[in-house]
């Protein structure tokens, strides 16, 4: 496939801007507004064709009028927010980490792969249609949040607004897997994943208070001891495995591309199920694709090295699987603790998980031919995104919500989200503007 050095060009730019949310808050209205000044210059025709309208503190909500107004519309989601560098790793990049580097065939910087790339490709895609005179049948929706990173606020209001609107939207597609090359251990061949949910979330804070004092005289009643003996509990009794629901429509989707072995086993998951789960719990990545997740992550107590603490603290983060939620895994939690000095509550955000998409949906079938044909090297498989993404705020907006980027993932490419390194390479990014391309001048399926 050719290379558009310019479009090249437009994506080293656009990953030089430090659109950063933090801790302490989303990008700062002087990034995002140079920014969108970026964008305005880079794709004319997309702002002067298209609706745009700034929704909240900096999200970007563009229409494109279809001519069918009754046919399904289809939203494009991404996010401008990019997660920052943590300071003293410049080092272990290729090259500086807001540089937008070109070199050696890839494009460096953060953002490359979450998420302006995604980002930029569906932009060059449009102004390419827009160039051409194209006019879509279907109405199209560009959602671009400004904040993904801390919660997507953003996209809540987009998705708020679109809803207040009555839009009849069929497809939305937002990130999440990818075409995965060695990353899923016995599959022979790359397999596109797409993904037809996502899981749910709380993080849970536990507390307790004790008596305090001179380490030299340590009470019985200590809390950071408590604190720790819950963590520990809670680790050491994970929440159960289950291989319904996505779990099951991911392993069948891969069995036809592994090993004669595991082609085998997951065929007999009624003999073999044990065994299979086993193998999957022993990988993190396949583990969390089956259970809820238990990952502490915070742990505070004490000021002092000779002050016995009053108060400790610790917060555990969960990643709920379909069919738990928030409510079963407090349950959970308190149930395995089991002590009622340890107070147990959710830390802050908590969102249960969706409905998954049917892999039988209308709207899922017409996305598998198109990602088959565009990359008929893999195989393609539903599967369960376990990280969070806007996505999850169009669910009731959107008939069906995927998750998908239609880029190819090699297993040392996993640690370059909101790590080291991150980069796109030029022929995936190339072959990204085609997708969408295609994507948005495909005829909608049914309205059923």
């Amino acid at each position: 496939m050719p290379v558009d050095t310019a479009a090249v060009q437009r994506l080293s730019q656009a990953l030089q801007a430090q659109t950063i949310s933090t801790e302490a808050g989303p990008p700062s209205a002087e990034a995002l507004a140079a920014f969108h000044a970026f964008l305005q210059q880079s794709f004319p025709r997309v702002h002067s064709q298209l609706r745009l309208e700034q929704v909240g503190a900096g999200s970007l909500l563009f229409t494109w009028q279809g001519s069918d107004s009754a046919a399904p519309a289809l939203l494009l989601m991404a996010h401008q927010d990019v997660v920052p560098v943590e300071a003293g790793s410049e080092g272990k990049w290729g090259a500086p980490p807001f540089s937008g580097a070109v070199a050696n065939g890839f494009v460096y910087g953060r953002g490359a792969i979450d998420d302006k790339g995604s980002l930029m490709a569906i932009l060059e895609a449009t102004e390419r249609l827009l160039e051409r005179g194209y006019r879509p049948k279907r109405t199209i929706y560009l959602a671009f949040g400004h904040d993904e990173e801390r919660g997507g606020t953003g996209a809540q209001a987009m998705a708020a607004l679109l809803k207040q609107r009555g839009a009849n939207i069929g497809l939305g597609l937002d990130e999440g897997y990818a075409v995965l090359d060695g990353v899923i251990g016995g599959i022979r061949a790359p397999i596109a994943m797409i993904g037809i949910g996502e899981k749910g979330y709380v993080s849970v804070e536990l507390t307790a208070t004790g008596e305090g004092g001179h380490s030299s005289m340590p009470a019985n009643d200590n809390a950071a001891v408590r604190v720790a003996r819950a963590v520990e509990r809670l680790s050491e009794n994970q929440m159960p495995a289950r291989m319904g629901g996505p779990a099951g429509a991911m392993l069948d989707g891969i069995a036809p591309y592994s090993s004669l072995a595991m082609r085998t086993a997951l065929a007999n998951r009624w003999l073999t199920e044990p065994l299979v789960q086993r193998q999957l719990l022993a990988v993190s990545s396949t583990a969390a694709a089956i259970r809820t997740t238990t990952a502490p992550t915070i742990l505070s107590a004490g000021t002092k090295d000779n002050v016995i603490p009053q108060s400790a603290r610790a917060v555990v983060n969960h990643r709920i699987l379909p069919g738990d939620t928030v409510e079963s895994v407090l349950e959970h939690d308190r149930r395995v603790i089991d002590d009622p000095q340890v107070r147990v509550r959710p830390a802050s955000f908590q969102q249960d998980p969706g409905t998954p998409v049917s892999p039988d949906s209308a709207e899922y079938r017409q996305f598998r031919a198109l990602v088959r044909s565009s990359f008929p090297e893999a195989g393609v498989s539903p599967g369960l995104v376990v990280g969070a993404t806007d996505g999850r705020h169009y669910q009731g907006v959107a008939k069906a919500v995927l998750r998908f980027v239609p880029i190819t993932m090699r297993k040392g490419d996993l640690t370059r989200f909101h790590g080291n390194d991150e980069r796109i390479a030029i022929a995936d990014y190339m072959r990204a503007i085609a997708f969408y391309e295609r994507l948005m001048s495909a005829s909608p399926p049914p309205n059923n």
